[in-house]
């Protein structure tokens, strides 16, 4: 799985699955982020070091889009604390506690988790303990109301 999470609201606003771990699935993540319209031009995609990010195919992509790549230090879990903390509870809170019979039964699933609790409903203490979509409709009302009163 790749994930394009976004750091205001902590949602996740791209993602793409495949049985390996490839440079395709990270353009497709920040494809689906870009098409959504949670990517605007001069945005700042920041990964790990892994070959999938650092590849040919995933760096035109960004400068095509005008995506600026920033990577953590080699080794440095923290670096890339957001996609830690999403896959963290993406496991805990789902995976560890499920059996799936199909490879296609656990990716419908893992898209409920992700579109149906993690981005609308679950808590995150970094943003008040808000969920990301909460967080994003604050940001957009407060946007409106400040651009209404200009």
């Amino acid at each position: 799985m790749a994930t394009v999470i976004d750091a205001c609201t902590k949602q996740v606003v791209g993602w793409a699955l495949s049985d390996r771990m490839t440079a395709p699935i990270v353009r497709d993540a920040l494809q689906m982020a870009k098409t959504h319209g949670h990517m605007s031009d001069n945005a700042i995609y920041h990964s790990d070091r892994g070959s999938q990010y650092t590849s040919k195919l995933v760096t035109e992509w960004c400068t095509a889009h005008e995506v600026r790549q920033s990577m953590g230090h080699t080794g440095v879990c923290w670096d890339n604390a957001a996609a830690e903390s999403f896959f963290s509870s993406l496991k805990n809170e789902f995976y560890h506690h499920y059996r799936f019979d199909t490879r296609q039964a656990a990716r419908t699933a893992v898209v409920r988790y992700i579109e149906a609790f993690y981005n609308r409903y679950r808590p995150h203490s970094s943003v008040g303990g808000l969920a990301p979509v909460t967080v994003l409709e604050n940001w957009r009302a407060q946007n409106l109301a400040s651009r209404v009163a200009a």
